[in-house]
């Protein structure tokens, strides 16, 4: 019997977004955070769409609409977040909050409130979003509670388990990249995401929202 678009043998894709303040070339925890949940998301039969993409190497212009004019180069990367079947969006912790990157990206993303089809349902209805942080400090649950509710916001559904996240001890100058082993309990959360968002990811494909009665 062929597998249907539900079954563990469906494709699915994922993008995934490094929101570090750094340009390519210089290393990333957050770089290693995302790179360890796309092996397992691979294992979940996902398939990475090229690799991670670090968002600060993109002139993604202020604003709220899909496309803020010449040199913006949100238009292409919002073609690529709609074409996965799953966001996978990375961020360090920056004074207690997401990175101003992050926050950038999120801010584009408003736009599909006002690009919904005839049936209400924004261009992001049916995609699975999933979170990386790190940091040196405490705040890893309040940046996941901001990235949660802005991305269900702008209309991305969010698994159980959605996030994943280290932080090193205050006041000491750890990073995760620096780390010789993964902690164990990141690796089983990492897992668990994996699984999670995979199998949420592949009842959406089969099955969609419903659209409001028009």
């Amino acid at each position: 019997m062929a597998p249907t678009a539900a079954s563990p043998a469906a494709s699915l894709t994922v993008i995934a977004l490094n929101c570090t303040l750094k340009p390519s070339g210089k290393p990333s925890s957050t770089d290693r955070l995302l790179e360890q949940v796309l092996v397992e998301l691979k294992g979940q039969g996902v398939m990475p769409e090229g690799g991670v993409v670090r968002v600060a190497d993109l002139d993604i212009k202020p604003g709220v609409t899909s496309d803020e004019g010449e040199g913006d180069d949100w238009p292409a990367l919002r073609r690529r977040i709609l074409d996965a079947d799953i966001l996978l969006i990375g961020t360090p912790i920056w004074l207690g909050q997401p990175s101003s990157v992050c926050k950038r990206v999120l801010e584009r993303m408003d736009a599909f409130l006002d690009e919904t089809d005839g049936q209400s349902r924004m261009p992001s209805f049916g995609k699975v979003a999933a979170v990386c942080v790190v940091g040196n400090e405490d705040g890893a649950h309040h940046v996941h509670a901001e990235l949660y509710q802005a991305l269900n916001d702008v209309g991305f559904t969010l698994p159980a388990v959605a996030g994943t996240y280290w932080v090193g001890e205050a006041m000491q100058g750890t990073d995760y990249k620096d780390l010789d082993e993964t902690p164990e309990a990141v690796a089983a959360t990492n897992a668990m995401l994996a699984r999670h968002a995979a199998h949420l990811a592949r009842l959406l494909k089969g099955k969609g929202y419903p659209g409001a009665p028009e």
